[in-house]
């Protein structure tokens, strides 16, 4: 009897031991992420203040750079007249669907090629090759066959973001440990069956990783569609501003930009957080 408590006390001192390092643990990341944020906000708030300086000082041209309180002020008055929404609406809606069917068809032919090695070999020139295009120069094609507005733009989103998905995604399937397809097929297991218990498997990190590449990569489609076709959009903002040389037009826009993609950016690490949790 003696010899049993003594092994229960024992392992309770190591359970208690080892979950107040754990707790430490803990402590010391949250203390790391705070600073982290602190650090990344005292930068901006800097920058911010630095430019509201040299633009009411008269260090940098006005009339180009603007300053921050003129740029936000301007945002702010668009956004109570209502003539924002609308331009902001557009070019968010365009980014979600080519977003969304760029992570989706780019996935799905990436399992196609991985299905088939002959189609790789076939395509894997064509793919570095169309990687290496400037999308730029295909968005007059898109016009002349689609026209001029919200198919055109998604269709350059799509030729941006289903190249890398699809290279990203297809590479990854294709570093699978190859021990552990081994292990299926010696078990009798099917191309299928591979595929759903192994290759998908490992490659999920890298599925949900490339959202977070395809977000940038959907922004700058679609704002390079708009620079081409569109007439409403924040795009469109941008390049009207440059026509009438309204610079502080031009940085709202910008700003605009930037914060709705943040946001975009940050809710899909908030998805990838909870499907990595859940698997």
């Amino acid at each position: 009897m003696a010899v049993l408590e003594y092994a229960e006390q024992k392992d309770t001192q190591s359970t208690s031991w080892i979950d107040g390092q754990y707790n430490d643990y803990l402590k010391q990341k949250r203390k790391t992420q705070a600073l982290v944020v602190t650090a990344q906000f005292s930068i901006l708030v800097a920058l911010l203040v630095l430019w509201e300086l040299a633009g009411r000082l008269k260090w940098i041209d006005v009339l180009l750079f603007s300053y921050p309180s003129k740029v936000f002020s301007y945002i702010w008055s668009e956004m109570v007249s209502g003539q924002l929404w609308p331009h902001l609406a557009m070019t968010v809606g365009e980014t979600v669907v080519g977003f969304l069917l760029g992570t989706l068809f780019g996935t799905l032919l990436a399992v196609i090629i991985w299905w088939s090695p002959f189609l790789s070999k076939v395509l894997d020139p064509y793919m570095v090759v169309f990687n290496s295009m400037p999308k730029v120069a295909l968005g007059p094609i898109f016009i002349v066959m689609f026209g001029g507005g919200f198919t055109a733009i998604v269709m350059t989103t799509l030729s941006i973001t289903i190249i890398v998905t699809t290279l990203v995604v297809y590479n990854s399937f294709r570093d699978v440990d190859p021990n552990y397809v081994k292990v299926i097929r010696s078990f009798g297991g099917s191309k299928r069956v591979i595929f759903q218990k192994v290759i998908l498997p490992a490659s999920f990190p890298t599925i949900v990783s490339t959202l977070k590449v395809n977000v940038g990569m959907s922004w700058v489609g679609v704002i390079v569609g708009e620079f081409l076709v569109a007439k409403i959009g924040l795009g469109y903002l941008i390049i009207y501003g440059f026509q009438v040389f309204n610079f502080t037009l031009v940085l709202a826009s910008l700003v605009i930009i930037a914060f709705a993609a943040t946001l975009m950016y940050q809710l899909v690490v908030y998805v990838e957080r909870r499907l990595v949790r859940g698997r």
